[in-house]
């Protein structure tokens, strides 16, 4: 059984208190779901509504960059009781996303050094091989066809391409071929790629060029529309075919928009048990300490989920008021509302068999990375979270499940990015700070 509490409930306590339910589980809702990392820990349940969000500018903005420090002697990360947090690999150039090969290779990203590494080994990297190199930014990595894969699809900045691929490859087969020629490049730089589970599209995330169209040109009756299947999109400056999910074939064809008004989907993921398509989202920024949420959801086709003109369902930016009155009320709420600012950056779902296999009542959930906040006092994210699904379908609950990157106020020693399940059903955790990959698995306990 587990117990919700509210922030009337936790009047005379303060927002921030522990309240634990009749299991044992902490489940915070209302106020007290914000929180920051102070109030992190494995097993904390947080469910945020849009019902709880403030008015916009209820809190001043504020810019609270991290500085990355050394991790400190003695510095453990936390996870719930009955796992180990082992490392994986270390000394990698800033590693981002990670996917695992059929085989159980860990393919990794590392974007600002423009490669694609392969680490292999069990309970921990024994072998380490550059896959390619020379690439623009490179990050999201997707094999095709999900079986008995012939390629290597990666996308670059401003491109995706693929290399021929053999199962156990260490070294790319050929030089890359390119898939999609041009990508909107600049601003949010991350592009993902993902395929559909029967493998007929292909999904690219392309994030926003700014923060909230602050770049767009002339005034409103200006603004044309450049996506007419849906008409909700508009061109302007570099925003056009901008914070959306593109769809292609898997030669690079037939592209189109499949959903948009997603600020920047960082990561895109298949639910490989439903086929559903799911972001995760960064929000806009500057509208104060609890605004906007940060999110994880399905994306529906022809979809539109507010961005620029509203947030969160029917709620109006007011940077962008009047704008837009023929978009009131088409902005789809999301799934999953996070602790604002959080960063949200890769979500994988948990589908693992073998010797490294979680309890049962983990299948079908997902794990999402939380980079970790810039433009919120006290500070969020910098932490692996777990979103719970029912029946394949998101609750709006999500749980902390890796903590303890925070050093204290102004310092952190590690970044969460990427998010895989290993091949013997272990949970692999790459960060950028100190370049390491971590390896969640049961104790036995």
């Amino acid at each position: 059984m587990m117990r919700r509490y509210s922030i009337l409930a936790l009047a005379g306590v303060g927002a921030a208190a522990l309240a634990t339910g009749a299991c044992g589980q902490d489940v915070r809702t209302g106020k007290a779901a914000f929180g920051d990392y102070k109030s992190d820990a494995p097993g904390v349940t947080r469910h945020i509504t849009v019902a709880d969000l403030p008015q916009p500018f209820a809190t001043e903005a504020q810019r609270a960059v991290s500085e990355q420090a050394p991790k400190p002697t003695g510095a453990t990360l936390k996870v719930p009781a009955g796992f180990a947090v082992t490392e994986y690999a270390t000394g990698l150039q800033g590693p981002r996303l990670i996917r695992v090969a059929p085989n159980g290779d860990v393919f990794v990203a590392e974007s600002q050094a423009g490669k694609i590494t392969v680490l292999r080994g069990g309970a921990k990297a024994a072998q380490k091989s550059v896959f390619a190199e020379g690439l623009k930014q490179p990050f999201g990595l997707a094999f095709y066809p999900a079986q008995n894969p012939q390629w290597l699809y990666v996308a670059n900045t401003d491109s995706v391409v693929r290399f021929p691929y053999k199962d156990g490859a260490l070294v790319a087969g050929g030089k890359p071929q390119v898939i999609v020629a041009k990508l909107p490049a600049g601003g949010h730089w991350t592009r993902d790629v993902q395929f559909s589970k029967d493998g007929s599209r292909m999904f690219v995330s392309v994030g926003s060029g700014s923060n909230v169209a602050e770049n767009m040109e002339g005034k409103p009756a200006d603004v044309q529309k450049w996506e007419a299947q849906y008409g909700l999109g508009a061109a302007w400056g570099n925003e056009a075919e901008r914070a959306t999910v593109l769809s292609f074939a898997p030669d690079g064809k037939d592209r189109k928009t499949f959903a948009n008004g997603i600020r920047n989907c960082v990561g895109v993921s298949v639910n490989p048990s439903t086929g559903d398509v799911y972001c995760s989202v960064n929000e806009r920024d500057n509208l104060g300490n609890d605004l906007v949420p940060d999110y994880v959801t399905r994306v529906k086709e022809g979809g539109y989920y507010g961005w620029p003109w509203y947030y969160m369902g029917n709620n109006e930016d007011p940077r962008r008021k009047g704008e837009r009155p023929d978009l009131a009320g088409k902005a789809i709420v999301p799934d999953v509302l996070l602790q604002p600012h959080s960063a949200a950056l890769q979500t994988a779902f948990y589908n693992g068999s073998g010797p490294a296999a979680f309890p049962a009542e983990y299948q079908g959930d997902g794990f999402t990375t939380l980079h970790g906040s810039w433009n919120r006092v006290p500070r969020t994210g910098y932490k692996v979270v777990r979103v719970k699904l029912k029946n394949g379908v998101p609750t709006g609950e999500y749980q902390d499940f890796v903590t303890g990157f925070v050093i204290d106020d102004q310092k952190v020693w590690g970044r969460p990015v990427g998010v895989e399940v290993a091949k013997d059903g272990a949970l692999l955790v790459s960060e950028d700070g100190a370049g390491s990959i971590f390896r969640i698995a049961p104790t036995g306990k």
